[in-house]
């Protein structure tokens, strides 16, 4: 049987009312990545004669609210839709998330309220914080920035925190990582409600995957690498890319590049980027061969011998592990 979307108002010429939420200090993107998913499926959906979302943006109070990065949105209160069917309620997080936290006991305990009322309740990463705070997330699994998982623990210690997941669903309650994975999650949950087609125009029309999957590692490895790599290999790294067709590029011959013993070279090429040099050069080939595939015609066989992978199945395999779509379905989604 297939499966129908569940997105059934009410009243079936009425679209489903969306409020995010809000607070001093939140991140602007935590917000805003959101909105614009829901604003752009409220538009596929009308014209296809089909109700959409009407999206509004609430605080505790109403008023002129300002983000961390200091664009301040004006909001309307909380109070003014107590009487009104809420669909969905997304909560952003906050780069100060204690100080945030602190300040808003009373938004959390309004928000426990709501939620019961609600289909669904969802955050964007540190935005899991006040989740928890609301006591939603007690006993349940739950996402957040990687950077704030020992943080969440410690704070909210029955909450079962996954470090790794792009987003998690538990129930009708939704929690996500950090600030771009708040669009992640807006897709899967358009998707939910809308089907599929939709989802996919979205995520053309905001040029990112549909869509990275719930349990898809957060690539912390990759990300703290760039974090912490003070240059130590920028050399190193573009003579890499400069030579990805050549299927020999072993820790032996990097080490002898870098002017380092092998061993020598593992151990610190590990400790300053967070991952091995194998998987360094893996990662420099997926990211060639993906622009090969948005901005080139040339065969699936000549792109991967062209960034090393020897063959296609190769890469393809690679394409699998990293992003869980194969070569031709990237070009058919990214391909200009």
């Amino acid at each position: 049987m297939p499966l129908i979307p569940d997105f059934r108002p009410t009243c079936a010429n009425q679209p489903r009312l969306v409020l995010f939420v809000a607070l001093p200090g939140m991140g602007l993107l935590d917000l805003t990545g959101p909105q614009t998913v829901f604003w752009a499926a409220s538009r596929y959906m009308e014209a296809l004669g089909r109700p959409g979302y009407t999206r509004r943006t609430v605080s505790l109070t109403g008023g002129l609210v300002c983000a961390a990065e200091g664009v301040a949105l004006d909001t309307s209160p909380l109070a003014e839709f107590a009487a009104e069917e809420v669909d969905t309620i997304i909560v952003p997080g906050a780069p100060e998330i204690e100080q945030a936290l602190d300040c808003s006991a009373e938004l959390a305990r309004r928000l426990a309220e709501m939620s019961r009322r609600a289909r669904r309740t969802a955050s964007v990463c540190t935005g899991t914080f006040f989740l928890a705070q609301a006591g939603l997330l007690t006993g349940k699994r739950a996402a957040t920035h990687w950077l704030m998982c020992d943080l969440l623990k410690k704070r909210f210690p029955s909450v079962e925190v996954d470090r790794d997941a792009i987003f998690v669903q538990e129930g009708p309650v939704w929690t996500s990582a950090g600030v771009t994975a708040g669009i992640d999650l807006s897709l899967a949950l358009v998707e939910a409600d809308c089907g599929r087609d939709i989802a996919m125009k979205v995520a053309r029309e905001l040029v990112v995957f549909l869509k990275r999957p719930g349990g898809q590692s957060q690539f912390s490895e990759v990300l703290q690498s760039q974090a912490e790599d003070r240059g130590a290999f920028d050399d190193l790294h573009h003579w890499i890319s400069e030579h990805l067709v050549r299927e020999d590029l072993t820790v032996e011959l990097l080490a002898e590049k870098a002017g380092m013993s092998p061993r020598n070279f593992s151990r610190v090429y590990r400790q300053k980027t967070g991952r091995t040099p194998a998987k360094a050069v893996e990662m420099f080939r997926l990211e060639a061969a993906r622009r090969l595939l948005e901005a080139s015609t040339r065969n699936m066989d000549e792109i991967a011998r062209q960034c090393g992978f020897g063959n296609e199945e190769r890469m393809r395999m690679t394409f699998q592990r990293h992003l869980l779509v194969s070569p031709t379905e990237y070009r058919s989604r990214f391909s200009r």
